[in-house]
């Protein structure tokens, strides 16, 4: 049996699912639904579509957008580190430079390997 210390997760998840699933059908039902010829038409800026929907991209261009994400998040824990920097001391301060020693590294690695250069 579950124990009612887990009742306002279950409670939580199942409104989320429930008022989903509400929000959809309303929006089926209620909403105007006229479909004609370009209303279906494929949009594409003004004109029609041509080749394969499914080109390959390179792969340099995940992996610069992998670069961008990882070095992003790391530079957003800067942020909460600088509200509380007063707080934290000494211990806090060094905590953060090997942080960003580490960070640099990584950036100055990247860099060398050419990884950051679009032909």
């Amino acid at each position: 049996m579950i124990s009612l210390q887990y009742f306002p997760i279950i409670f939580f998840v199942l409104l989320g699912i429930g008022m989903g699933v509400a929000l959809l059908l309303a929006g089926r039902f209620v909403g105007p639904h006229k479909p004609d010829h370009e209303k279906n038409s494929p949009y594409e800026c003004g004109f029609e579509a041509f080749g394969n929907a499914r080109v390959q991209f390179d792969v340099r261009y995940y992996l610069i957008a992998i670069i961008f994400i990882l070095f992003d998040l790391e530079v957003a824990f800067l942020f909460p580190w600088a509200l509380v920097f007063k707080s934290l001391g000494i211990y806090g301060f060094l905590v953060m430079l090997i942080f960003l020693i580490i960070l640099v590294a990584g950036f100055i690695y990247v860099w060398k390997k050419g990884a950051l250069e679009w032909e």
